[in-house]
């Protein structure tokens, strides 16, 4: 896929789900875990589940934003092989079966640094990814990953937690070149919590500030935590709930189905 399609891609969803009025539902795998074929079928299946932008997690070794759940399936995919360089790989073998939904490649700035930000943008481009989600990049640092990217027709997006003053909310959105990830609560990832009063205030804040689209992430479960914060965003992000079935489903053989199955009833919350 030619970068300019790849960043369309991206747009596209976005545009396609405000004008049918209602949010993106995009759901976040671990590459890798707990298997890459088991990881590579669930990829398939969320596509096939009605998901309408994809994230998949490239494991680390120091997950600092993310909870137990997402720590664990880190930790194990990477006890089994996966790594950069392989989490690309499966993006590029499985992008044939996506349905043309949009692939976001979430990660950290260690190891963007490490590999090289020119390499890394230029090995992600290739790979098929509309977007990179890098979850500590400081918004000072920024600049040059944001150009590297954007070169090669990849989107950057940045966390707003909601500790970020106002000011700099806007700052990190201005420099965002995708969606903007609006973190729904204090604390790390994980499947407990609820979408509240913080998530309006700060999703109205930054509506005066941009108009690009805002996701909500981190502690998002249920089709009613979904549907709490898809009256607010323009798409919904859930992990470690889809993490915690995916890791179940493979014991039982019902990875496929499973993850459909949450997929769709996950999609119909953010309709709703």
């Amino acid at each position: 896929m030619r970068a300019a399609a790849q960043l369309a891609a991206l747009n596209d969803s976005f545009e396609t789900c405000r004008a049918t009025r209602r949010a993106a539902f995009i759901p976040f795998i671990v590459a890798g875990d707990p298997t890459t074929s088991a990881s590579t079928e669930a990829l398939i299946a969320c596509a096939q589940g009605g998901a309408d932008v994809i994230e998949l997690g490239i494991p680390y070794s120091d997950p600092i934003a993310d909870g137990p759940t997402v720590q664990r399936a880190a930790h194990r995919a990477l006890a089994n092989g996966m790594s950069f360089d392989r989490a690309i790989a499966m993006a590029v073998h499985a992008r044939p079966r996506l349905c043309g939904v949009p692939l976001v490649c979430f990660t950290y700035y260690n190891p963007v640094f490490v590999r090289g930000i020119e390499r890394t943008a230029q090995d992600v481009a290739a790979a098929g990814f509309s977007g990179i989600v890098i979850a500590d990049l400081p918004l000072e640092e920024s600049a040059p990953v944001v150009a590297a990217f954007g070169a090669r027709g990849v989107a950057v997006t940045l966390l707003v937690a909601p500790t970020t003053p106002a000011e700099r909310a806007a700052a990190i959105a201005d420099a965002c070149t995708g969606f903007v990830y609006v973190v729904t609560r204090l604390g790390v990832t994980g499947a407990k919590g609820h979408v509240g009063e913080m998530l309006r205030a700060r999703t109205a804040q930054l509506r005066a500030a941009t108009s690009k689209p805002l996701a909500a992430g981190f502690g998002i479960a249920t089709p009613a935590q979904a549907a709490a914060a898809a009256r607010v965003c323009d798409g919904v992000v859930v992990g470690s709930a889809l993490v915690e079935l995916i890791a179940a489903a493979a014991q039982t053989g019902s990875m496929k189905e499973e993850v459909q199955r949450f997929c769709r009833e996950m999609a119909a919350a953010c309709r709703g």
